[in-house]
């Protein structure tokens, strides 16, 4: 993983470098995961040089954030993704599904109707992943793992395409049982993609079978 030594463009290389070599370490195809470079809070200046390195896909916290973010240079990537990582609320919605490409942090019956509602409005359809809290923390965000198969099926019932998984194991311990938790769930609902693993787990996360990786302060520095 990338020390942090050198610029964001520089620690860029270095995660992707990584990135291929957990993926053969795990007898994995180098294409079988993306990265998320999570420039949440970040300034602009270590953003660019990471766009500029060639890279199109960046998570975010905050809608309007992003929105202040990235608005005003959307139109100069037309193949830029953005992702949504952070909690969302029912009043940011509209704006969420008008201006994100995914969004990975589903995790109330509130917000998944509010969604569906807004996409039959807009015309437009971000990707759904539903975050699971998968330590069962009462600081984290996510369906708890004993409710999301209900409400997975619930969440396609409102006629979403729900395309993954997402979560964020508790700091403590190791990761590997909760990364093999998720997949467990995802693969009894049919679900094949996996969003799991960050700065200091992802080469953990992509053993038990991640397609994304969120990092941001291996690639950035510290906020």
């Amino acid at each position: 993983m990338s020390s942090q030594s050198g610029t964001s463009a520089e620690n860029y290389g270095s995660v992707l470098t990584s990135l291929k070599k957990g993926l053969r370490r795990a007898g994995r195809p180098e294409n079988a995961a993306i990265l998320t470079a999570v420039s949440k809070t970040q300034p602009w200046g270590v953003i660019r040089p990471v766009l500029e390195a060639g890279h199109r896909r960046f998570g975010e916290n905050r809608v309007q954030e992003a929105m202040e973010r990235w608005g005003p240079v959307k139109d100069q990537y037309p193949d830029l993704t953005l992702c949504l990582i952070g909690p969302l609320q029912s009043n940011k919605a509209a704006d969420a599904v008008g201006f994100f490409d995914v969004i990975e942090s589903v995790d109330r019956d509130k917000i998944a109707r509010t969604i569906a509602d807004e996409i039959q409005k807009q015309g437009r359809a971000p990707d759904i992943q539903i975050q699971v809290n998968i330590g069962e923390e009462v600081q984290k965000a996510g369906i708890l793992p004993l409710e999301a198969d209900a409400f997975i099926a619930t969440v396609r019932g409102y006629g979403l395409n729900v395309t993954g998984l997402m979560c964020i194991p508790p700091v403590e311990g190791p990761r590997g049982p909760y990364f093999a938790l998720l997949r467990k769930i995802a693969e009894r609902n049919g679900i094949a993609y996996l969003s799991m693993g960050m700065s200091d787990d992802y080469e953990t996360a992509l053993r038990f079978g991640s397609n994304e990786i969120r990092v941001g302060t291996a690639i950035f520095g510290s906020r």
